[in-house]
């Protein structure tokens, strides 16, 4: 029975590489694989691409794109043995069930990596929808610069002041983002 995955973690614990590697594992059994990602990521350009240097081609998803209608019109063609999700944390709750429907109803396993939490330790609606009905959870770990596991994602000004407020979604990288354990989060926040 195929299952429904969220892989998630703080930004730079390498959930783009992970899912990568995973893409990679398939392909070299010959087996078939989608990937998306959020064109809300303008930096992506149509690519899931890790800070380690890997990427891959990947068919982009808006908050209207009916991923299940898509992947079925792929799968029409030739059978899929995986679909793989980069930034799952910009889907649509409905674009959550769709994907657990592609598990369930068409049996393909569907493997999403995204963020838990925004820069305010809020869900993203993407991800509380991952969380409640994923069939498994995988934690992916980050470091905090204390040793600790980091959790959270700081977003930072140009100077490196904690921003405290603003839109739930801010594309950037480590110049806007750092990756820190609640305790260091709740005191940068704090500060």
């Amino acid at each position: 029975m195929a299952k429904l995955y969220f892989y998630y973690a703080s930004m730079n614990a390498g959930k783009s590489s992970h899912l990568l590697q995973a893409d990679f594992n398939y392909r070299e059994r010959g087996m078939r694989t989608m990937l998306w990602t959020a064109a809300l990521d303008s930096r992506s350009a149509g690519m899931v691409r890790s800070r380690i240097g890997l990427e891959s081609e990947a068919h982009r998803f808006h908050p209207d794109t009916d991923l299940q209608a898509e992947v079925a019109t792929v799968y029409a063609t030739a059978p899929l043995d995986c679909v793989l999700v980069d930034e799952a944390q910009f889907l649509d709750p409905k674009q959550v069930w769709q994907l657990a429907r592609l598990a369930d109803e068409a049996g393909v396993p569907v493997l999403c990596y995204g963020l838990r939490t925004d820069f305010q330790g809020e869900l993203f609606p993407g991800s509380a929808v991952l969380l409640g009905i994923a069939d498994a959870l995988v934690e992916l770990k980050a470091v905090c610069h204390c040793g600790r596991k980091a959790t959270m994602n700081l977003r930072v000004d140009a100077s490196g002041k904690a921003v405290r407020q603003g839109q739930q979604t801010e594309i950037g990288g480590n110049d806007r983002y750092v990756a820190l354990c609640r305790k260091h989060f709740s005191q940068a926040l704090a500060g």
